[in-house]
């Protein structure tokens, strides 16, 4: 996520300058033709101006869905701050001798705590990451440039700021090591851990550390738990349909394929006596082709907020701040710091 207010012009030169280049490169070979009269077609304005005003309204219907995929995603990943902080506050509450025929110590009832709460760490990190593996429609699963760009991205502006934060978050840390072992191993880690927490919660019951009411107020939390987790496997796993993409882009390769014939001729006209006109087309035709194929490429890289790049929901800040509200909860004080952004990005 970025986290500066403003942008800077060489961020986005860093982000973009590829998109000038081949823009620049394109107006430049068609004016050079122009001025050799090697062509002399010449495209009327209206008709342009009509399909660029069509692709600009549905180039914004795109990338307003794809905001709402983001924006649904942060909401759902708020839910599961607050349900934390509830199973937190309630594990901590409710797990007492007080319903015990045969009590316990205090160090076990702490054990007990510490168990339940540190595995719903591990099932904060776990989720997470299953939700970085990538899906056949996302850039760094395709093929050429499109994958080199995003692996590019990832490094510079994304996950790969984060690699010694990372190192802090192995689920080996949360779960004793016969678990990890057998948990690691299912096909989908964080479903297994939640049914983990289940069975926990149904052996504390039976030993009468929590009596029903107390195991269906835990179990309904970790029913919401799945159900959150569902819905953002729903967004990781159905794409905004392709048919809305991909038509954007075709739209919008057609209208830049067409602008410089028509814009280069019109301005041509306005100084037909020198060569003004011909300079000035270059870059405003360049200028108006790249707020087009920006217009695509924000939508682009949006409509999927789970592939570890700038856009992204700031999951592992999420979660580390989730972390160490339970672990305060436990009383711990040699906390893991703060997720902090790096080049103003946020992960």
């Amino acid at each position: 996520m970025i986290v500066t207010r403003n942008t800077s012009i060489v961020r986005v030169i860093a982000w973009t300058w590829h998109h000038i280049l081949w823009l620049l490169l394109g107006t430049t070979s068609i004016a050079v033709l122009y001025y050799f009269k090697i062509i002399t077609i010449a495209i009327p304005w209206l008709p342009v101006s009509v399909i660029g005003t069509a692709v600009a309204f549905y180039t914004g219907f795109k990338n307003n869905s794809a905001y709402d995929r983001m924006w649904e995603a942060r909401k759902i990943w708020g839910g599961i701050i607050n349900d934390s902080r509830s199973w937190g506050m309630m594990i901590d509450s409710f797990v007492t001798n007080l319903f015990a025929k045969e009590k316990v110590s205090a160090e076990e009832i702490h054990r007990i705590k510490k168990r339940l709460i540190y595995r719903h760490v591990a099932w904060l990190y776990a989720h997470r990451s299953q939700l970085l593996i990538p899906t056949p429609w996302e850039h760094i699963s395709q093929g050429g440039h499109i994958a080199r760009r995003a692996k590019y991205y990832q490094e510079n502006f994304g996950v790969g700021l984060i690699g010694d934060e990372v190192t802090r978050t192995e689920l080996k840390l949360f779960l004793p090591q016969e678990e990890h072992d057998r948990l690691i191993n299912y096909k989908n880690t964080a479903t297994q851990i939640i049914n983990e927490q289940g069975r926990d919660l149904r052996e504390l019951r039976e030993r009468e550390l929590i009596e029903d009411f107390r195991h269906m107020e835990l179990a309904n939390l970790l029913k919401g738990f799945y159900t959150l987790q569902g819905k953002n496997e729903r967004i990781k796993k159905f794409p905004l349909p392709r048919q809305y993409a991909n038509m954007s882009f075709y739209f919008i390769a057609i209208f830049i394929f067409l602008l410089p014939f028509s814009m280069i001729p019109e301005l041509m006209n306005l100084t037909p006596e020198s060569n003004l006109g011909l300079l000035l087309a270059i870059p405003l035709t360049t200028l108006i082709g790249w707020v087009y194929v920006m217009m695509e490429v924000i939508g682009d890289y949006s409509e999927n907020p789970f592939q570890g790049m700038a856009n992204d929901i700031p999951m592992l800040s999420l979660c580390r701040v989730i972390e160490i509200d339970l672990r305060e909860m436990l009383g711990e004080t040699d906390l893991p710091p703060s997720i902090q952004a790096k080049d103003g990005i946020l992960m």
